[in-house]
């Protein structure tokens, strides 16, 4: 996981930023649904905003789900709260899901497409019970919007 802290004088603790499954390939990937933009275009819109907000950001991308737990049972304490596109795990995932709760932090949970828009499947998410707020289909400025709810909602 890398540690992209804009701010190393920052009061706040980081927010944790995840990607799940197959964004890595964003801006390659169906872009017909996800648009052109890459990964690092997210993180460094991401980044930007947290910054802006007087937060640190640490991004982290995975097609692991076990590696994701991981990370989230390791933000236990670091963290302000996790933006997390969970991405094919948002379907499928109870274990996710559980994980999610662990840090006791805000969730938002991102989505670049409109799932209601697609496949019946991708209509229902393990994540949004327990996430404070759920964007879709704002293309990658859901980050930026998910990063300004985070940072109202822990102050």
């Amino acid at each position: 996981m890398s540690d992209a802290t804009s701010d190393p004088t920052a009061q706040r603790l980081p927010i944790l930023l995840l990607n799940g499954p197959n964004l890595n390939t964003l801006g390659t990937r169906e872009p017909e649904i996800y648009g052109s933009d890459t990964l690092a275009d997210v993180v460094e819109l991401a980044e930007r905003t947290a910054a802006e907000l007087g937060f640190g950001l640490r991004a982290a991308q995975t097609n692991h789900e076990g590696q994701m737990i991981d990370w989230i049972h390791e933000s236990v304490g670091k963290v302000s709260g996790i933006v997390i596109n969970p991405a094919g795990w948002t379907h499928t995932s109870v274990a996710l899901a559980d994980a999610l709760v662990v840090p006791g932090v805000p969730i938002l949970e991102v989505h670049i497409s409109n799932v209601h828009r697609r496949e019946a499947f991708r209509h229902h998410s393990y994540v949004s019970p327990i996430a404070e707020g759920v964007i879709a289909g704002c293309g990658i400025r859901g980050y930026e919007f998910a990063i300004r709810r985070l940072a109202e909602l822990v102050g």
